[in-house]
């Protein structure tokens, strides 16, 4: 397969179960995906990124998640679907020493920029996505 330029857009989606072990299996398929497409310099801040948010839609809600990645106009888009219609809501200022609250925390600190939708209809991905993004990273 050839390499792509990092200028081209692409999108994947990967659909995961409701299940632990989705998370490291995102993370992986992560970085394959930006090797391949010549951005590994943004796997290890996309990682952390996409970690907190699959692990926010395994661990709070109990369905079917997705982790979707999109490559356009120098910017990555990582984003997460969830079948709860749940509002995501980060602390204001989460306890230091707390064992869980601070992933969208990170995601805030750590992306170019962040939100959420809800998403509704009749369709299999109604729910939430939960996206973040990376701006201008191009080696």
């Amino acid at each position: 397969m050839p390499e792509s330029s990092p200028a081209d857009s692409w999108e994947y989606t990967l659909y995961i179960p409701h299940d632990p072990r989705a998370v490291s299996v995102s993370r992986r398929t992560l970085r394959l995906i930006l090797a391949a497409h010549g951005l590994p310099h943004l796997a290890e801040v996309a990682e952390l990124l996409a970690t907190e948010l699959i692990s926010n839609a395994v661990c709070h809600t109990k369905g079917p998640a997705a982790l979707r990645l999109r490559w356009s106009r120098r910017t990555l888009r990582i984003g997460a679907w969830d079948a709860d219609p749940t509002p995501p809501t980060p602390p204001e200022t989460p306890e230091a020493d707390a064992e869980q609250g601070r992933g969208l925390t990170l995601v805030r600190t750590c992306a170019d920029g962040w939100g959420w939708y809800p998403l509704t209809g009749d369709n299999s991905e109604s729910g939430k996505y939960v996206w973040c993004e990376l701006a201008g990273a191009v080696a």
